[in-house]
C-alpha cells in the first residue's frame, strides 16, 4: 500500500499517455482534476498560517527580547530575526531536492513538526536562568529551517497550476509534441524534452531581483517597531499593537492589489508591472527620508527631568510610593541619548510614514509575485525543486541580511543613512532589471524561438 501511495504521489499530472493513444485526447480526469486542487488548496493554507504565523511573532520579538534578556540591544535583534531566514536557506535547497527524488509529504511532514517543536521551544525562552537571548536566537532559527518546506510548495503550485498555460502557449507545435514536451516521453522513441536550455542568465538575474525586493521588506518589517518607537515615543505595547494594525492593513492592501494584478498582467505582462512595483516602492522609501526642522523626542529628557525634580516634599512622598508600582514597570520613551544621530536628525512625521507604509505596502507584493511568476516560467516544465529551492534560500539570505543591515545602519547612522542606501538598492535593482529586460521570457516561449 505504501509503494501504491508512493507511485501514485509521484506519477505525472496528466498520466502517461504516448502519442496516438486512445487516451491522448483526454487531457486530463475528473479525478486528477479534483485531486490536484484539492493538494493545491491544503498547500495555500499551509503557506497562510505559516505567514500568519511568522507576522504575529515579527511585530512582538523586539518587546520579548528586551523583557527575557536585558543586555540584549538593537544590534542582536537583527540576528535574532535574520536567524530565521539563515535557518530557512540551508533548508530550502535540502527539501526541494528531497522532494524531487522522493514523495512530498516526506519533507513537508517532517518540516511541520521541526517547526512545531521550535516554536515550543521559542514560547519557553524565558524559563532559562541566563542566557536567554541565545535560546531565542536558536528557536528562530528552527523555525526557519522548519520554514524552508516552501520550496517543495512553490514546486508543486507552479508545475500543477500553469500546466493548461504552457500547453496553450506552445500552439506552434503540434498539440501532441506540446503535451508530450510537458509530460516528458515514455521512452527516447518519443518527443524528447530539451536539455540545457534554460537561460541561465535569467535564472541568475530573476534570483538577485527577488533578493533585493525580499531584503527590501525584511529591512522594513524589522525596523518598523524601533523606528516608531524612536520616533513617535510609543511605548512598546502601542508599538506592538499600532504596528501590527498597520500591517495587518497591508496585509488587506496587498489581497485586493494582487487580485488586481492578476488581470492586468495579462494585458501588459510581467515584466512590465514587475517594473512599476520597483517604481513604487522606491518612492515609497524616497518619501520615507526624514525632511524638515522638527527633532524627535529624546530620552534624556525624562531622565533629566526625574534627576532634579520640582516638586514639594509630599509630592516627593506620593512619587516614592506609586515608583516601585508603576515606574519602574515602564520604560522610558523616545529616541535613545545613545543614538547621536537622534540630536541632529529631523523626526519622520507620522503621515510621511504612513504614506511611504502604503506605498510599500502596494510595491512590494506586486514586485514578489511577478518575481516568483516569471522565474517559474523562465525554468519551464522541468522539475522544479531544486531551483525553487535556490529562489527561497535567495529570498532567506536576503531575509538574513536585511534585518542586521538595518539594525546596524539604523543604529549608528540613522534612518537618513538608512533609508537613503535603500533607495540607492532599488535604482540598481530597476537598472538590472532594465538590463535582462528582453531574456525575461517563458521558457516554451524562448523554446519556440529557438525551433523556428
Amino acid at each position: 500500500t505504501a509503494s501504491l501511495g508512493m507511485e501514485a504521489e509521484q506519477e505525472p499530472l496528466l498520466g502517461n499517455r504516448t502519442c496516438g493513444s486512445r487516451e491522448w485526447d483526454i487531457v486530463e480526469t475528473e479525478e486528477h482534476y479534483k485531486s490536484r486542487w484539492r493538494s493545491i488548496r491544503i498547500l495555500y493554507l499551509t503557506m497562510f498560517l505559516s505567514s500568519v504565523g511568522f507576522s504575529i511573532v515579527i511585530m512582538s520579538i523586539w518587546p520579548y527580547l528586551q523583557k527575557i534578556d536585558q543586555t540584549a540591544d538593537a544590534s542582536f535583534l537583527g540576528w535574532v530575526i535574520a536567524s530565521f531566514s539563515l535557518g530557512q536557506m540551508v533548508a530550502s535547497p535540502m527539501f526541494g531536492l528531497w522532494s524531487n527524488y522522493r514523495p512530498r509529504k516526506e519533507p513537508l511532514t517532517v518540516s511541520i513538526f521541526i517547526s512545531v517543536a521550535a516554536n515550543c521551544l521559542y514560547a519557553y525562552v524565558h524559563l532559562p536562568a541566563s542566557h536567554n537571548k541565545y535560546y531565542m536566537l536558536v528557536a528562530r532559527g528552527l523555525v526557519g529551517f522548519g520554514a524552508g518546506n516552501v520550496a517543495v510548495v512553490r514546486s508543486y503550485i507552479a508545475g500543477a497550476t500553469s500546466l493548461q498555460e504552457r500547453t496553450s502557449s506552445m500552439a506552434n507545435t503540434s498539440a501532441c509534441q506540446a503535451l508530450g514536451f510537458i509530460l516528458g516521453p515514455a521512452n527516447t522513441d518519443e518527443v524528447q524534452v530539451p536539455q540545457g536550455n534554460i537561460d541561465q542568465v535569467a535564472v541568475v538575474a530573476t534570483n538577485i531581483l527577488f533578493f533585493v525586493i525580499l531584503f527590501i521588506f525584511a529591512l522594513f518589517e524589522t525596523i518598523i517597531t524601533p523606528l516608531t518607537m524612536d520616533m513617535y515615543a510609543w511605548t512598546q505595547e502601542q508599538a506592538v499593537l499600532y504596528d501590527g494594525i498597520i500591517l495587518a492593513a497591508l496585509g488587506v492592501e496587498a489581497v485586493v492589489i494582487l487580485l488586481g494584478v492578476k488581470l492586468l498582467s495579462k494585458k501588459i505582462g510581467e515584466r512590465a508591472i514587475l517594473l512599476g512595483g520597483l517604481i513604487v516602492v522606491w518612492v515609497g522609501f524616497f518619501i520615507l527620508l526624514p525632511w524638515g526642522n522638527q527633532f524627535p523626542k529624546i530620552q534624556w529628557e525624562d531622565l533629566h527631568n526625574n534627576s532634579i525634580p520640582n516638586t514639594t516634599f509630599g509630592e516627593i512622598i506620593i512619587g516614592l510610593w506609586k515608583s516601585p508600582r508603576e515606574d519602574h514597570s515602564e520604560r522610558p520613551t523616545g529616541c535613545p541619548i545613545e543614538q547621536a544621530w537622534c540630536l541632529y536628525t529631523p523626526v519622520i512625521h507620522l503621515a510621511q510614514f504612513l504614506t511611504s507604509a502604503v506605498l510599500i505596502g502596494i510595491g512590494y507584493p506586486v514586485c514578489n509575485l511577478m518575481s516568483y511568476t516569471l522565474y517559474s516560467k523562465i525554468l519551464g516544465p522541468k522539475p522544479q525543486g531544486v531551483y525553487m529551492g535556490w529562489l527561497t534560500a535567495s529570498g532567506s539570505g536576503a531575509r538574513i541580511l536585511g534585518p542586521v543591515f538595518i539594525s546596524q545602519v539604523y543604529a549608528h547612522w540613522g534612518p537618513r543613512w538608512a533609508f537613503g542606501l535603500v533607495c540607492g538598492m532599488v535604482v540598481f535593482t530597476i537598472t538590472l532589471l532594465g538590463v535582462v529586460y528582453k531574456r525575461l521570457i517563458a521558457f516554451s516561449i524562448r523554446y519556440g524561438r529557438i525551433q523556428e
